[in-house]
């Protein structure tokens, strides 16, 4: 995750200047709800001492029983991370709910890429989902798993090591809350500490900021186009005439 979240804001940030400003305005407040940002949510235990947390939400046309299967098939080689697949994915995020896609439990890998991915800490059906990731879990995947992935996924990885090379630990957590219309309030926050080297810490931080928050504003989209579309289907053709 970190190591697409670096590079897409390094690339993002070395583009026209013009667009830069417009989505640095957007990246302070989209998605963002004060309440959200302020109050404690499952997985803030496990980074204590984050030096870096972005909170953003979405509102979605369903309860959280129809919202949950999209999160717990997430992974790369699953149904995909529905944000920048070029990035994330060797293909496509599923449009779908697979049935043939195994529901982890905890202790189980969300994968970020063939050889490993963030641990499961938490889940609680229809409410929260929370995945973990720290230097030893990293490190300890690297070793066991040496089978290459795309070019892609080896590009981020190698721009991880060299921009956050020390100790890191990270949190993502995934809230689902049930809102009085009857859908959802889908709370993503991404909490991390990262030891990067001496005198990189002013230019990392914001470069991570701004990924985090280009990669989550397109995930949490791209779950609202996935759960609207499922409706839609659920409802025949009427629905989608009524919704269109």
């Amino acid at each position: 995750m970190f190591g697409r979240i670096v590079l897409v804001g390094t690339a993002i940030s070395a583009s026209a200047a013009a667009g830069f400003v417009v989505a640095r305005r957007e990246w302070r407040t989209w998605g963002v709800d004060a309440d959200e940002a302020t109050r404690a949510l499952p997985g803030d235990d496990l980074v204590a001492d984050a030096t870096a947390v972005e909170t953003r939400g979405i509102d979605l046309d369903a309860p959280p029983e129809a919202v949950w299967p999209w999160l717990v098939q997430m992974g790369y080689g699953r149904a995909g991370w529905y944000s920048y697949d070029a990035i994330d994915m060797d293909q496509a995020s599923s449009r779908v709910i697979s049935p043939d896609i195994a529901t982890p439990v905890v202790g189980d890998v969300m994968p970020t890429h063939p050889g490993g991915g963030f641990v499961i800490k938490a889940i609680e059906p229809g409410r929260a989902l929370v995945l973990y990731m720290d230097r030893e879990i990293a490190s300890r995947q690297a070793t066991e798993h040496l089978e290459p992935a795309s070019q892609n996924v080896r590009a981020t990885g190698r721009f991880m090591d060299a921009a956050a090379g020390g100790d890191f630990a990270a949190s993502w957590s995934f809230v689902l809350e049930p809102t009085e219309s009857g859908g959802t309030r889908l709370i993503e926050r991404a909490r991390a500490r990262m030891e990067t080297p001496q005198g990189a810490t002013a230019f990392l931080r914001p470069i991570f900021g701004f990924g985090v928050f280009v990669m989550m504003r397109r995930q949490l989209l791209g779950i609202r186009e996935r759960v609207r579309s499922t409706r839609l289907f659920e409802g025949g053709p009427q629905a989608a005439l009524a919704a269109s």
